[in-house]
């Protein structure tokens, strides 16, 4: 972490699980974050850091008409598939544009070429802080020789958490994460605090999220109720996004338990989108759900307690 350019080479900690990833490029959120990216052309690396991931549990959950897993005796080696995650240009300095690469291999080194679409991209890119207050998912550009890059931003300089999601041709549902050091002025980060109320309100749409349950390892459905902030009725025309009405990602506190879900059912336009889903321990946990309407994404974090 300490090189100016940091490149490094993630050991994975994937899932042959019940479906596939999904997501989006947000526009708006409440809580400030930002959510932006763009394609942008590939580059050589230029410092290496070997090492691996942290222990990040991952799953990526769907339901409804989603694409299912794959055959196991097809699959890749998972286990030995490796990230190499690099900003090309040099150090990436906050407020700026930089290039970020991501370039996944195997065992022996050599490049991963094919994947499968999985919710209308080939790999999808989540980006925290430490405190999670900062969220982006963003769907860097296949250059090929296994080599994703997208053009993004960093509001201030300090350590983010980046996680590749992917399903390599044949394979399982992938996801590779790793700390990236951003140079610039650290933000101040704050205690993740537990929502009281889980109603927030975002672009004008007040949205509610209401838990069937709250307890380790249970069955849970998260359905969020999204209606209009000013008149309280109910929004029921929500728009396909990535081929799904939403798409939720959860976090635990300390980012090491990654939950990827889908809805219920797809096909849903509101004023209810059900996802199913369950948390691996207990703990403090940040949940964002991510919508369309009239052709803008929308994104809404809440904080939850699992005990």
């Amino acid at each position: 972490m300490k090189k100016k350019i940091i490149l490094v080479a993630a050991a994975v900690l994937a899932f042959s699980v019940l479906a596939a990833c999904g997501k989006a490029e947000d526009k708006k959120s409440a809580g400030g974050n930002n959510h932006a990216g763009h394609a942008a052309s590939s580059g050589q690396e230029n410092a290496v850091k070997p090492g691996g991931n942290e222990k990040t549990e991952a799953k990526n959950m769907e339901h409804g008409d989603g694409h299912g897993g794959h055959g196991a005796d097809a699959a890749p080696a998972t286990k030995e598939l490796n990230v190499l995650y690099a900003f090309p240009a040099g150090a990436a300095k906050a407020n700026e544009d930089t290039e970020f690469t991501i370039r996944v291999t195997d065992k022996n080194g050599k490049p991963v070429d094919k994947y499968e679409v999985n919710h209308e991209k080939l790999l999808h890119l989540i980006i925290v802080n430490h405190d999670l207050s900062f969220f982006n998912h963003i769907h860097p550009e296949f250059k090929g020789d296994g080599t994703f890059t997208v053009n993004t931003s960093f509001p201030a300089g300090g350590e983010y958490k980046v996680f590749a999601d992917f399903i390599p041709t044949g394979g399982a549902n992938t996801t590779l994460s790793e700390w990236v050091k951003v140079e610039g002025k650290e933000g101040k980060h704050a205690a993740i605090a537990v929502d009281a109320k889980l109603v927030k309100e975002v672009d004008g749409k007040e949205i509610e999220l209401i838990m069937s349950a709250a307890k380790p390892k249970e069955d849970v459905t998260l359905t969020f109720n999204i209606r209009d902030a000013k008149t309280k009725k109910g929004i029921d025309s929500l728009q396909p996004y990535l081929g799904a009405v939403g798409h939720v990602v959860i976090l635990s506190e300390d980012a090491n338990q990654y939950l990827h879900v889908h809805p219920i059912d797809e096909k849903a336009t509101g004023p209810d989108a059900k996802f199913a889903t369950s948390f691996p321990q207990s703990g403090t946990y940040r949940i964002w759900g991510q919508f369309q309407q009239g052709g803008e994404v929308f994104t809404v974090p809440f904080v939850v307690n699992v005990k």
